[in-house]
C-alpha cells in the first residue's frame, strides 16, 4: 500500500505551533524559527510548507475558522428539533464556550492586519460571513416551522453577530467575573429577543 501523504497533517502541526507561540509572545513576535523549535523541526522544513510568515498567518485565519465553527456543535439528539439546536447554538455563542475557542489576542491580532493586507482581509470577511449564514440555516430552518417570526434570516443572523463581536471586544475589557456574566446574560436576551420566539421572556432564566 502507498504511504499517506502528510503534507495535510504537518501543516496542521505547524499551524498550531505557530498559534501557540503567539498565544504566548504575540502575533508580532511569532517567527518561523520560533515555530520549528516549538515542534523540535528545522525551520527549513516549515518554509517547505509556508515560504514566509504571511502565509503561516493567512492558515492561522482558516484555523481560526475552524475553531470558531466549533460553536455550531450540538448534541445529535438536537438535529431532528431545528428549535432546540438554535437555542443550544445561541447558548453556545454567549458564553465562555465561545470565548475560550481561541485567544483573543491573538484573533484580535490578525484581525488588525487586515486594515493593510488585502488578502487577510478577504480571509476575515470569509471568516465572519461563514459563522453568519451558519447561524442564517439555522434561522431560516425555525422560520420555515413557524417557530419564530423574522423578516430576514440573514439580517437577523448578521445583527445577532455584530452584537457578538461588539460583547467581546467589550467583554475583553471586562475584569470582573460576575460583571462579565451580567452582561453576557442581557446580550444573548437581546438576541432571544431579536429570534422573536413566542416565549422568548422564557428561555432565559
Amino acid at each position: 500500500m502507498g504511504r499517506k501523504s502528510l503534507k495535510e497533517p504537518r501543516q496542521k502541526e505547524i499551524i498550531k505551533a505557530f498559534y501557540k507561540v503567539a498565544k504566548k509572545e504575540g502575533l508580532e513576535n511569532a517567527s518561523i524559527a520560533k515555530t520549528a523549535e516549538v515542534i523540535g523541526i528545522n525551520p527549513s522544513l516549515v518554509m517547505h510548507y509556508f515560504k514566509t510568515k504571511d502565509h503561516l498567518v493567512y492558515s492561522l485565519i482558516e484555523y481560526i475558522l475552524d475553531k470558531y465553527l466549533l460553536i455550531y456543535k450540538i448534541p445529535p439528539e438536537y438535529e431532528a428539533h431545528p428549535k432546540k439546536a438554535l437555542l443550544e447554538v445561541i447558548d453556545n455563542i454567549f458564553s465562555s464556550k465561545w470565548n475560550t475557542l481561541f485567544d483573543d489576542s491573538v484573533s484580535y491580532s490578525c484581525y488588525s492586519l487586515a486594515f493593510r493586507d488585502k488578502i487577510i482581509k478577504e480571509k476575515y470577511k470569509n471568516l465572519l460571513d461563514a459563522l453568519r449564514e451558519r447561524l442564517r440555516l439555522l434561522i431560516q430552518d425555525c422560520k420555515d416551522l413557524g417557530i419564530l417570526a423574522v423578516e430576514d434570516p440573514a439580517l437577523t443572523a448578521d445583527i445577532i453577530f455584530v452584537m457578538v463581536d461588539g460583547a467581546y471586544y467589550y467583554l475583553s475589557l471586562v475584569s470582573d467575573k460576575r460583571e462579565y456574566q451580567h452582561k453576557l446574560m442581557q446580550y444573548k436576551k437581546q438576541a432571544l429577543a431579536i429570534l422573536n420566539f413566542a416565549v422568548a421572556s422564557e428561555l432565559v432564566q
